[in-house]
């Protein structure tokens, strides 16, 4: 009997809380877009369709089946924005401020999916930790949508106001949705600004902070320009970063953009190279990119950001350790290491783990779509690692998906935010593993 009621009482795990969390808040997300209030025509919306945009939008991804400025009324474009909002922040960061708004104690459970949630290092001080987060995105949304203000709201009148506010947002979570489509151009993201500096800084500065991860935050702000002093997690973060701006950039300033003026040229150059990781905004045509480009940004898009960001993907850190762990084989070091610190084993693991994880995502998910809607596999493989990697790019292929290969895209996006080792340490969690040794006998790789 005792133990019936244990069983009962048992609660769930972090990594099962969040999974549950995202998933509720895509479904009711599904549901409200369904109404017809939600659409500019007041029509219902396919469950399928707005499945795919309630996804799209908890997961920050961008991918959307429908032109989100043309068919989605305001109601609808809040719908999505509040989705894109919790989905950035995350849901259990998310319910703990409301907690916080309404002075409730936080309990030690709930301080460990918070934890969990945003990828930090222990429990103490994470509710400071959590209040910085919250105070800081709503600081950084609206310093963004007062940047763009003044260019919207010449081109658009009042309404330049809402669009402001929603491409802020848009972009500091990472999410590449726009509102800018009209019923004779659609899908258009940021393309008629290609030449704005104003609108391409912002926009990149806004996914750059968003992508680079909370705790990176907490280090600059407790550290300012002593770079010395960060954690060795965020110097690993900022340096990846800025190399994984810059190269792409140059890569791109040379193979594409001929026919742009020399700034121009600049601008495009960096937003592609930002934008990959993983906002899903756009200022130039990409199917008309070369092939080598595009490329690079399926590479680009399978990084993704940061962990403890609002961005997807593998993150910086994954490639980081991957690439520290082959150094140290070629210098026949002991293990990985950076700035003079040595990187525990268990996390070449995991990095090797998570990378193969979101190969075979890609590449499965890539192969099924391109077998069943007979579209090249280049293509397929650039949808699919823009949903995976969260990013939402896209070569024009998505809205005219069937509903198999759309529901592949949805399992994508939302397998690319929970994050593979999340769903697995939830179906492991209440489970015993033993850790006894097994015999060893040698493999040769290589």
């Amino acid at each position: 009997m005792s133990e019936e009621m244990v069983c009962r009482k048992r609660r769930l795990s972090s990594f099962q809380i969040i999974i549950l969390g995202f998933a509720g808040v895509i479904l009711l997300g599904a549901l409200l877009l369904m109404l017809p209030l939600s659409t500019t025509a007041g029509c219902v919306t396919p469950f399928h369709e707005a499945l795919f945009t309630a996804t799209s939008a908890v997961c920050v991804t961008g991918l959307v089946v429908q032109d989100t400025g043309s068919y989605w009324s305001v109601f609808g474009q809040t719908v999505i924005l509040t989705l894109i909002q919790i989905g950035g922040l995350g849901v259990v960061t998310v319910a703990a401020s409301f907690a916080l708004l309404s002075g409730r104690r936080i309990s030690l459970m709930q301080r460990s999916t918070m934890q969990d949630a945003i990828s930090a290092p222990k429990v103490g001080g994470i509710v400071r930790l959590t209040r910085f987060i919250l105070r800081g995105t709503f600081l950084i949304e609206l310093i963004g949508a007062l940047a763009m203000l003044p260019v919207f709201c010449r081109d658009y009148g009042w309404r330049g106001v809402w669009i402001a506010v929603f491409h802020s947002i848009s972009a500091f979570c990472n999410a590449g949705f726009d509102i800018l489509g009209t019923n004779h151009n659609l899908y258009p993201s940021l393309t008629g600004y290609v030449q704005n500096p104003v609108i391409n800084i912002t926009v990149m500065l806004l996914i750059i902070t968003g992508g680079i991860g909370f705790l990176t935050w907490d280090d600059i702000f407790e550290n300012k320009w002593r770079f010395h002093r960060y954690r060795m997690q965020s110097k690993v973060i900022l340096v990846t970063t800025l190399t994984l701006i810059v190269l792409p950039a140059l890569f791109f300033f040379f193979v594409d953009f001929d026919a742009l003026p020399l700034g121009a040229r600049v601008q495009a150059a960096l937003f592609q190279s930002v934008t990959p990781r993983t906002a899903g905004f756009n200022t130039v045509d990409l199917p008309a990119m070369s092939g080598a480009s595009l490329g690079v940004m399926i590479l680009l898009m399978l990084i993704g950001g940061s962990p403890g960001s609002t961005a997807g993907g593998m993150k910086t850190t994954t490639l980081a350790v991957l690439l520290s762990n082959a150094a140290a084989t070629f210098r026949q070091r002991d293990s990985a290491q950076f700035f003079g610190r040595r990187v525990d084993g268990s996390a070449v693991k995991t990095a090797a783990t998570v990378l193969t994880m979101y190969l075979a995502l890609f590449f499965g998910g890539g192969v099924f779509i391109s077998v069943y809607e007979n579209l090249p596999l280049s293509s397929c493989l650039y949808e699919a690692a823009s949903a995976v990697g969260t990013v939402g790019l896209t070569l024009g292929i998505t809205p005219q998906l069937h509903i198999p290969s759309q529901v592949v895209l949805i399992a994508l996006m939302y397998l690319g935010r929970v994050g593979g080792l999340t769903l697995i340490y939830a179906a492991v969690s209440s489970k015993k593993t033993g850790n006894a040794k097994l015999p060893q006998e040698r493999i040769m790789i290589g």
